[in-house]
Parts: C-alpha cells; sequence; structure tokens
C-alpha cells in the first residue's frame, strides 16, 4: 500500500477501536495534508465521532481524536504538552527562526509525529506543542538552540499562555485577477503557473485545510498559508490601477 492508503487504513483502525472499546483514541500529529484526508473519510468514519487538537487555535499540525463525551458518557484531556524554551540570557541571545528550534529537536532523533507545531515569539523563544510521553525528554535535553543556552519549561495542563496571540502586519499586494492562485503567486514570488503547482502539492491551505481549488475567490476574513512563505488573512480588494490591476488588503502572521 502507498502512504496514503497506510494512513486511511490506521484512521479505521482507531476508528473501529474506539467504537468498539468504548475508549478514545487518537492519531500522531497530523499535517493539514493529512487532516484533509481524514476530512475526506467523513462518511466512511460517520459511525464514531472524531474532532482534531494542536494545544493552541493558532497550531496547524493537529492530532485526531476519535470518540466524544456523547458517545462515550466521559471526557478526556488531550494527550498534548507545551513546552517553553527561552535563552538563559535574552542579551546574549541569536535571532532564533522556527528551523534553528526545529533543527536542534530534530537532532535528539524523536519521531515526527510526537511534535505538533513550534511557535516562535520575538525571536528568542518558542512554545513547542508536543505529546505528552515525549515533553520531559525534550525539556531535558533542548539545551542549546544554535549557538544560545537555553532553558525549558513543560507548562501545567491549562496554564495561560499570554504570549501566544495573533500578531499581524498590514499589507497590500497588487494581482491581476481576483483569484486564489493570483494572489499566492504575488506572495510567492512566482508566475501563476508555478503558484498552481503549489496548489497541485498540497502546500496551500485554507481554514486550516489543505486547498486545491486555486480559482476560488477570497472572502474578508479567510485565513490562509503557504508553506514557506507565511500565513495571511484576507482582508479584500481595496480598488484597482490606472491599467485595471486589484489592489488586495492582508494581514501578515508574525
Amino acid at each position: 500500500m502507498n502512504d496514503e492508503q497506510v494512513l486511511k487504513s490506521r484512521f479505521s483502525d482507531l476508528a473501529t477501536k474506539s467504537y468498539k472499546q468504548n475508549i478514545y483514541t487518537y492519531t500522531a500529529f497530523l499535517t493539514p495534508c493529512e487532516l484533509k484526508l481524514l476530512e475526506d473519510m467523513g462518511e466512511e468514519l460517520s459511525y464514531v465521532s472524531h474532532d482534531t487538537f494542536g494545544g493552541h487555535e493558532l497550531c496547524e499540525r493537529k492530532i485526531a481524536r476519535f470518540g466524544s463525551v456523547e458517545q462515550l458518557g466521559y471526557d478526556e484531556e488531550w494527550p498534548i504538552s507545551t513546552i517553553l524554551v527561552e535563552p538563559l540570557i535574552d542579551k546574549f541571545a541569536d535571532e532564533l527562526s522556527h528551523r534553528d528550534f526545529l533543527g536542534s529537536i530534530m537532532n535528539l532523533g524523536i519521531d515526527r509525529g510526537v511534535l505538533g507545531d513550534i511557535l516562535v515569539k520575538d525571536g528568542k523563544r518558542a512554545y513547542i506543542f508536543c505529546h505528552d510521553r515525549i515533553a520531559e525528554y525534550l525539556a531535558e535535553n533542548i539545551t542549546k538552540i544554535r549557538h544560545t543556552n537555553v532553558r525549558c519549561r513543560v507548562l501545567l495542563k491549562g496554564e495561560d499562555v499570554p504570549e501566544l496571540k495573533v500578531n499581524l502586519t498590514e499589507m497590500s499586494i497588487v494581482v491581476a485577477a481576483p483569484r486564489f492562485d493570483a494572489i499566492v503567486a504575488a506572495l510567492a514570488k512566482c508566475s501563476r503557473s508555478e503558484a498552481q503547482n503549489l496548489f497541485r502539492a498540497g502546500k496551500v491551505t485554507l481554514g486550516g485545510r489543505v486547498c486545491e481549488k486555486n480559482s476560488l475567490s477570497l472572502k474578508d476574513g479567510d485565513i490562509f498559508s503557504i508553506r514557506g512563505h507565511g500565513k495571511y488573512r484576507f482582508c479584500g480588494n481595496n480598488g484597482e490601477t490606472r491599467k485595471g490591476r486589484i489592489y488586495v488588503r492582508l494581514e501578515k502572521y508574525q
């Protein structure tokens, strides 16, 4: 079987186990493409409830859970921990990116499936979302990001994370047509045909789900991501240039 068939089989097995044993079952952290595959199996898995969560509303990598309070008669905490990573001394800290944090974590040899999103704040610290079973190991073994010595703390379940709020920067681009692929092309600085390849490769998400409809028109408030080029909120069109091109207003997530 190919990878997609294996994953679909895994979803079916977890759904059946939840239904027959009256327990919650969980996947590993899933990418937006994998979440889209689960969504497409909705009718096939309709006999059991399922939902998804990544540890925070800003997370795109999420765990799927089969079962619900209505079906099982009890609730259960998601097996997701949050780790705060911060420099030992701020003034000596490097400017750190998502890639820096991810590289240091993957050098520990862990499976990518136990690791959710890494949300970087102010270029120095980050919140790592991971499976409960790996949290203490990561907290003990992440000691340096690039040249910066860091400390880690596993947050208590339900502990507030005030720094994780949406920071947006307003921006404007000019496109030839009010189509999704034209906007993606402008943001990725590529041709329309290259933008269509991004859609086909599953690198464009809309509302947290992989989007393949490159010709659709976005609505005010739509949130989309282009892998490698950022996450944005569409804020509408704002008139035309003298040559008939269209101004598009956006907000970029920082």
